[in-house]
């Protein structure tokens, strides 16, 4: 129907010009509409009509696509008499329609094409404005003033009019107008379009610009019985219905005071996600993913994701964390029982089997949304899902937040991003009307909560929930488009909270009449089984039978809950086998490259020199196709990477991250890094992806390692402008399979703070809370070298906050205790298993290489939070040989700490095991060493030891208190960029003074501090305060006077 899509604003003001002055043009008084209170609240307020300004007939065009004027119409009817040619095509065959049909059919033989026009214009209004004649509201509050355009007078047809035979011919279009009938009733064609448009569903698609897809919808929309379910089918509804709104009256019963967020108002949702579950498997979907919020939970996982019921009341009496005794038992925090996840394997109606998966999330509403988005998509890899059509993620959505919260759009803008994309999501909106206490009208500005997605052309489904039938339709409806169009797809079910934000609340507080008119309405289901009663399609009898079933289950659960105990912590998914829980312990692996192995498998050529692999890997990574031409200055990059694999020597940061990825995809695993400008790298070091000068082709060298490697085993994509979604997203992609290195990088760590729900809600605290493990690497630039207040800092204090003024007052992202030296021994240690993450500074590319490695060759996944270097991607000092990235024994590079990763590096001037003579040891982390070190050389100053912690958390004390013997007179000094009450001060006072306490070395007082004073910016924002300040603690940690505390 291209004409409808493409008419143009100024036709529709001459068709209303020319119908304000038709004689037989009837006007209607429209009442002035209160304040809406219902889901539409947003008052409309009246516009001034546009005063349309005349066109000359040389501006408009000869398609019929946007032709309208009357004037403009006889005189292309004049033209088309005279010479047909003269025309468009398009109007030459409604020219010819129109006339051979009014010959043939007497009744339309005084019919205008005007007026044909203006009923075409009427349909195409239904198609575009019909929803908002629908009726969505079950409450009946809704207070919608229809659209002219859906007004028959509007177009100047009267009552007189209804029953006449119009010519609306015959159209390369879908729905009923496709239907081979031309000419129809007036009465007809409104009657169709009221029961498609305006009945318990409203229908918004005519935004999208793709004329296949409204099609294709306009066909599923505009049949004559769209929702013709048999009694069978009908049972099943029923069945699920009662279920529904059985469980929550259940837990109302036993449990009257309980916070349970329960879905009274919107039983149908449970039936409907169900329905959708079935038809999406019949169309191929094998795995679901899900996110929602707490409202409905419970139901869902009892109903949807069969949750044992017992195990779901067992949680209400306050003992769901009884386990029975295992190795390693697993237990966490615990969170409440409407923020948990689960998975099952779950039958549908057409006999498949979907595993279906319940995403963990906190109370901040959305912030699931891109994890589940980012889970789906890992999903898809793994399964190999190119087509994506195996994987689906759903969301469900709170009507205020929907359309108040930012994550929406960044994880809704995520959808047709190549690296990001994931065919599409379900989006169910379980519409309150109301938002805890904020009416829609001070709740959004848009007429509905959803007007967000159309942004990304999604169709919109608004339906009337206590329209059971209505609901399973819009449901399927949007499995259907999915799975056809592999896009996004908005399922509105406008319903209302029958209690208040939770069962103690008090709704009538503010929402006085809508409450009155609640107390009175009956539920879904008596709706529903009085329909059925009525139509004769069941029996009282056959209900009560139902019912019957359903209340003696519950009873039984319930009485059976009482004893529950689990048999197992369902953490780990089939990836995950063999993984260690923080109470099992893990043993302490290399990350130096191995002699044999797959690397040895694919260069069988090669003897077993580990650094001969080391080299052949660098030669993969720095090798470019002979007819590539690279920007100049990228070509003598890669000149100099070369040389460096070549020598073996001054190996740079941007080369030693490319060895540990290119060694950990030989070695069969998959790795992912992601965010702002990550291609070039935002200080252009990286240069991951390459662009020829004269053809604009890209080229990869990690998608090159091995041979007939799959194209995604290496992912490095710039992401969207986003923190907050992206980072989600990666979070969730790494929570998928353990054997994959899942990096996000930020612009500037200073950014990362856009995204930090996600560091505090999930990253943090979420193994705690939910048992769910993530390797997921984060990179946040951080150094000061005078770039200002928003470029300096990665705010590293707050991935080590902790208040250590006093014991009982401790709050804190990383979670060991400040006062206790866990078990430290190589054998024993758990202490990296049993911190929720880990915190380095590192300060050499070889490090650097094997602190990645390490987040895959380990038996457990943390998450780990890098402050990524900037100044030292390119600094003369901060090089590595090759020799410190294998694991041969004896080399300069090899440490007997076990794990090749240095949690602390010792000074670098070979001192012994007692250094008596020493009058300081200065602790460092970061780049601040190589200053430390230039001026230490300036100033001869022998008698100074530097060490470098590149592990802050969890914090190394063994290797602390190794240095701390190796200079038993050594004034202890840490010292930093940051100022005081930022950086790693206050996290590492109290553990270095806990460490020296342990060997009698005196109390806080003696750890001195040499940094910048407190303030409140993290920087100054003048590059010339900037360079005094940093001389002046450089040259304070070098002084000769001792320093004063702190």
């Amino acid at each position: 129907m291209a004409w409808f899509r493409a008419a143009s604003g100024v036709a529709r003001h001459a068709v209303r010009r020319h119908l304000a002055r038709a004689p037989h043009h009837v006007s209607r008084p429209r009442p002035v509409m209160p304040p809406a209170r219902g889901f539409h609240s947003t008052a409309l307020r009246p516009k001034a009509a546009p005063v349309p300004r005349p066109v000359p007939l040389s501006r408009l065009t000869d398609s019929f696509l946007d032709g309208t004027s009357s004037v403009y119409l006889e005189e292309l009817q004049r033209a088309w008499e005279a010479d047909p040619n003269s025309v468009d095509e398009s109007w030459d065959n409604f020219f010819r329609n129109f006339v051979g049909q009014a010959a043939t059919s007497p009744g339309i033989s005084g019919q205008t094409i005007q007026e044909s026009m203006r009923l075409l214009l009427l349909v195409r209004a239904y198609q575009v404005n019909g929803h908002m004649k629908a009726k969505l509201d079950p409450l009946g509050l809704e207070e919608r003033e229809v659209p002219d355009d859906l007004d028959p007078a509007f177009y100047g047809f009267t009552e007189a009019d209804l029953d006449r035979e119009f010519f609306i011919g015959v159209w390369r279009m879908s729905g009923f107008l496709s239907e081979n009938r031309p000419v129809q009733t007036l009465r007809s064609i409104l009657n169709r379009l009221e029961q498609a448009y305006c009945g318990s569903v409203g229908y918004e698609y005519m935004h999208i610009a793709d004329r296949e897809q409204c099609n294709w919808l306009r066909d599923k929309i505009e049949t004559v019985n769209p929702r013709s379910y048999t009694r069978e089918r009908q049972e099943v509804i029923l069945d699920r219905l009662i279920w529904s709104t059985q469980f929550e009256n259940f837990l109302a019963t036993k449990w009257v005071t309980a916070k349970r967020f329960g879905l009274e108002g919107a039983e149908t949702l449970i039936p409907g996600m169900k329905e959708m579950f079935d038809r999406a498997a019949d169309l191929g979907v094998e795995n679901i993913v899900v996110g929602m919020p707490h409202r409905g939970r419970l139901n869902v996982l009892g109903n949807v994701f069969r949750k044992p019921l017992r195990q779901i009341f067992s949680e209400f009496s306050g003992s769901g964390n009884k386990t029975i005794d295992e190795d390693g038992l697993y237990t966490g925090t615990g969170d409440v029982k409407y923020h948990l996840g689960t998975s099952y394997d779950r039958p549908t109606r057409g006999g498949k089997r979907i595993h279906l998966s319940l995403v963990a999330n906190p109370s901040h509403l959305e912030a699931v949304d891109p994890v589940v988005v980012g889970k789906t998509r890992a999903k898809q890899y793994y399964s190999n899902d190119t087509d994506r059509t195996k994987s689906l993620g759903v969301l469900m959505h709170g009507d205020g937040s929907f359309a108040g919260q930012g994550v929406v759009y960044e994880t809704l803008h995520l959808s047709a991003l190549p690296n990001y994309t994931t065919g599409g999501t379900i989006h169910i909106v379980v519409n309150n009307q109301v938002a805890f206490t904020t009416d829609p009208k001070a709740g959004r500005s848009s007429q509905y909560c959803t007007d967000v997605a159309k942004a990304l052309n999604a169709p919109i489904f608004h339906v009337n929930g206590d329209d059971m039938e209505a609901v399973v339709h819009v449901f399927e409806l949007a499995s259907e488009w999915r799975q056809t169009f592999h896009t996004d797809v908005v399922v509105d079910i406008v319903c209302y909270r029958r209690f208040g934000h939770n069962e103690m609340d008090e709704p009538s507080f503010t929402q006085p009449k809508m409450y009155q008119v609640i107390r009175n309405h009956p539920s879904a289901l008596q709706i529903y089984q009085k329909k059925l009663l009525d139509s004769g399609c069941i029996t009282k009898e056959e209900i009560d039978r139902i019912q019957n079933k359903v209340t003696s289950i519950l009873n039984e659960e319930f009485n059976n809950s009482k004893d529950y105990v689990a048999n197992r912590r369902d953490w780990l998914s089939a990836y995950w086998s063999g993984f260690k829980s923080p109470e099992q312990i893990s043993r302490i692996r290399n990350t130096g490259l191995p002699p044999y192995g797959s690397l040895y498998i694919l260069y069988a050529c090669l003897d077993s020199v580990k650094p001969e692999i080391v080299k052949r890997v660098g030669e993969a990574i720095t090798t470019l196709p002979p007819n590539f031409k690279p920007h100049k200055v990228v070509k003598r990059v890669f000149d100099e990477r070369a040389q460096m694999i070549q020598t073996g020597e001054g190996v740079d940061w941007a080369v030693a991250e490319a060895l540990a990825f290119a060694t950990l995809l030989v070695e069969g695993n998959h790795v992912r890094l992601s965010g702002q400008d990550v291609e070039r790298g935002t200080f252009s070091h990286r240069h991951a992806v390459l662009h020829d000068q004269e053809t604009g082709e890209i080229y990869c060298p990690l998608d090159h390692v091995i041979m007939n490697q799959n194209e995604e085993m290496f992912t490095v994509s710039n992401s969207s402008l986003s923190e907050f979604g992206v980072l989600g997203f990666e979070l969730g992609y790494s929570m998928e399979n353990p054997n994959s290195l899942v990096l996000w990088e930020a612009q500037f760590g200073d950014f990362a703070n856009g995204a930090q729900v996600i560091f505090d809600q999930f990253l943090s605290s979420g193994e705690s809370k939910w048992l769910r493990q993530t390797g997921l690497v984060c990179l946040l630039p951080h150094g000061y070298d005078g770039q200002g207040p928003e470029h300096s800092s990665a705010r590293l204090e707050r991935y080590l906050q902790v208040s250590w003024w006093g014991r009982g007052n401790m709050r804190r992202m990383s979670d060991d205790n400040s006062y206790v030296i866990p078990e430290m021994d190589p054998t024993l240690r758990k202490q990296i298993q049993e911190c929720n993450w880990q915190v380095v500074n590192v300060t050499t590319p070889a490090n650097y290489f094997h602190v990645l490695r390490r987040q895959i060759h380990r038996e457990f996944r943390k998450p780990l939070i890098v402050m990524s270097p900037k100044n030292l991607l390119r600094h003369a000092k901060c090089k590595s040989n090759l020799s410190e990235f294998d694991d041969v024994q004896g080399h300069p590079g090899f440490d007997k700490q076990g794990t090749r990763f240095k949690r602390l590096i010792k000074d670098q001037n070979d001192h012994s095991d007692l250094e008596e003579g020493i009058r300081r040891l200065i602790l460092c982390s970061g780049k601040v060493y190589y200053e430390l070190d230039e001026e230490r050389k300036a100033a001869d100053a022998k008698d100074i030891a530097i060490c470098r912690v590149e592990q802050l958390c969890p914090f190394p004390y063994d290797l602390a208190q190794r240095e701390l013997k190796r200079y038993p007179n050594a004034e202890v000094v840490w010292c930093q960029e940051e100022p005081m009450n930022m950086g790693a001060y206050t996290y590492i006072f109290p553990r270095l003074s806990t460490a020296m306490k342990a060997l009698g070395r005196g109390s806080m007082e003696e750890v001195k501090y040499v940094g910048r004073p407190p303030s409140a910016a993290t920087a100054t924002g003048f590059l010339k305060v900037h360079q005094q300040e940093q001389r002046e603690l450089v040259q304070k940690a070098m002084q000769r006077d001792s320093i004063k505390f702190p």
